[in-house]
């Protein structure tokens, strides 16, 4: 699962790695969550290029009559994605990328669970592969998106039985491609990221609270 990231990096910082021309202005980001608008990547309908856009995380299937559906599809298991009937569509048409810098998950400990920030060794932004999708009802529209999961590397199974998948640069125009319709070719992409390219510290319980949206939150506890 991931249910809680970050994204501290400058627009410029996001732009360069994603080879993007336009940019929306990011305020840095300490604990964002579900329901919650996020920075995504994608395909501009235009034809020239990439574009970056903000969406809605939980993805709302295009038939659905309630868009609340949308909280409970924060994540999307990326061995059965391309089968099942609220992301099957958007795996053929409609992939993203959502950068992050880090993310979180609880490990379980005595007396509780520790919050643990994860990101790669050194630092960095990395690109979830996510789906996205259109919805529109009597006049009100919304698009959202959701992220795609896989079982953990190394490094992370102690913690926790899931991990976003994580895509290296190399693959981001592959993902993107909308000339690829099949899940097929795209399932080399569906991996666990390297556990050596990767790193976790503990922070604090601040981040428990989706409300607490503070520096704090993504401090390592000494």
């Amino acid at each position: 699962m991931c249910g809680r990231f970050t994204l501290r990096a400058s627009s410029e910082q996001v732009a360069d790695l994603f080879s993007l021309e336009q940019m929306p202005p990011l305020a840095p980001r300490y604990n964002i969550a579900p329901t919650q608008p996020v920075l995504a990547i994608r395909e501009s309908y235009a034809g020239n290029g990439r574009e970056a856009t903000f969406l809605n995380w939980g993805l709302i299937p295009f038939w659905a009559k309630d868009p609340s559906i949308g909280s409970r599809m924060i994540n999307a298991r990326a061995e059965t994605a391309a089968e099942k009937p609220s992301f099957r569509a958007a795996f053929k048409y409609r992939r993203c990328i959502i950068p992050a810098d880090g993310f979180y998950e609880w490990q379980k400990v005595d007396g509780g669970k520790q919050p643990q920030l994860i990101g790669l060794k050194g630092g960095g932004v990395l690109g979830f592969a996510g789906l996205w999708e259109h919805w529109e009802q009597e006049g009100s529209a919304i698009e959202s998106c959701t992220i795609l999961t896989t079982e953990p590397n190394d490094l992370l199974a102690p913690i926790h039985n899931r991990m976003p998948v994580i895509l290296h640069p190399e693959d981001y125009d592959e993902w993107l491609s909308r000339d690829i319709q099949k899940a097929d070719p795209l399932l080399h992409l569906m991996r666990s990221f390297p556990g050596e390219l990767m790193a976790y510290q503990p922070v604090s319980t601040l981040v428990n609270n989706p409300r607490n949206e503070d520096p704090a939150c993504a401090v390592p506890l000494v």
